[in-house]
């Protein structure tokens, strides 16, 4: 699986992006009005963006169904459309201090208020896990809460060991 970079823009949304094999680096920027925008960056400059299309929540569901995605994800974006509810994508890797541990372990909706909704391993999708789940390197956790809530998640699961 390709390693996704997320960076945050504040006010705009969160961009990933992630190298292809064939060497091209492929972006999606996550907009707070729920639109997506697809970038494709310059073969010549990796860090400047050569084409790009703006898509709708419909559209984008359109190209979830086409590329294979789960319904999982198609059905968190739909709430996108509910007032101060975000979602937010935690990839674990082994320098993160909840790599290995449980949901429980960590507290996250105690702590930060946002729910862990699903995992996304490998190339299944474990929904609903309970607090005893484990989170390993390598998983996206998939969570639901506020913007700020998942920022304090994000940190807390991220840190350093």
């Amino acid at each position: 699986m390709s390693e996704v970079h997320e960076t945050k823009l504040p006010g705009v949304g969160v961009r990933h992006e992630f190298d292809t094999k064939g060497g091209r680096r492929v972006g999606v920027i996550s907009l707070h009005s729920g639109k997506r925008e697809l970038l494709l960056y310059d073969k010549k400059d990796p860090d400047t963006s050569g084409d790009s299309v703006t898509i709708d929540e419909e559209e984008s569901a359109a190209l979830i169904e086409l590329l294979g995605g789960s319904r999982v994800s198609e059905t968190l974006s739909s709430l996108h459309r509910l007032e101060g509810l975000s979602i937010g994508w935690i990839t674990i890797d082994d320098e993160s201090a909840c790599a290995n541990c449980t949901i429980a372990d960590f507290q996250v909706r105690r702590l930060t208020g946002v729910s862990i909704v699903a995992i996304l391993r490998d190339r299944t999708t474990v929904p609903a896990p309970g607090p005893g789940e484990t989170l390993l390197p390598g998983d996206t956790a998939v969570v639901v809460g506020t913007p700020e809530g998942i920022e304090q998640a994000r940190a807390l699961l991220l840190r350093a060991k």
